[in-house]
């Protein structure tokens, strides 16, 4: 991650900005659930991201998760919903199709195994959303777990 800050600069102005109303985070006594986020600005996921680390509450990915919102299933307090879906594409500029340089790296910085295989493989420079469900999510990245806090839905 610091090889890329000096680029971040740059890359603020040409990164994502962020969806009005992207996703509903709702905090409990032990939890911290994001619901269906569609993602947004790459560098505010980042801080978003420490934010939700630091809060000694398990974070559980639930609904959908999309864009950005996939560099959160990494966090080391994280888990993700069973009946969850995870999509991902490369960034762009927003109402372009035009994917702004290093912004790719950065969301790579924070996949694992098999995620980040496929991300660097293409996922990153695909203008097509990739969904997989949260089973096919931790087949990929064994290091992430269902939530057993939540019950999966038929």
């Amino acid at each position: 991650m610091r090889k890329y800050a000096p680029m971040i600069g740059t890359v603020l102005m040409l990164s994502l900005t962020p969806v009005a109303g992207m996703s509903e985070i709702r905090e409990h006594p032990k939890f911290i659930d994001v619901w269906n986020d569609k993602g947004g600005n790459v560098l505010e996921t980042v801080q978003l991201r420490e934010r939700l680390g630091r809060s000694g509450k398990t974070v559980r990915i639930r609904g959908y998760c999309r864009s950005a919102c996939t560099m959160l299933i990494t966090l080391p307090n994280a888990c993700i919903g069973p009946n969850a879906s995870v999509g991902f594409h490369a960034p762009r500029i927003p109402n372009t199709s035009i994917i702004p340089p290093y912004v790719d790296q950065i969301m790579g910085s924070y996949y694992r195994g098999g995620i980040r295989q496929r991300w660097f493989a293409g996922w990153n420079r695909s203008l097509n959303m990739h969904v997989i469900s949260a089973s096919e999510y931790v087949r990929l990245d064994p290091q992430t777990h269902i939530c057993g806090s939540i019950r999966k839905s038929r």
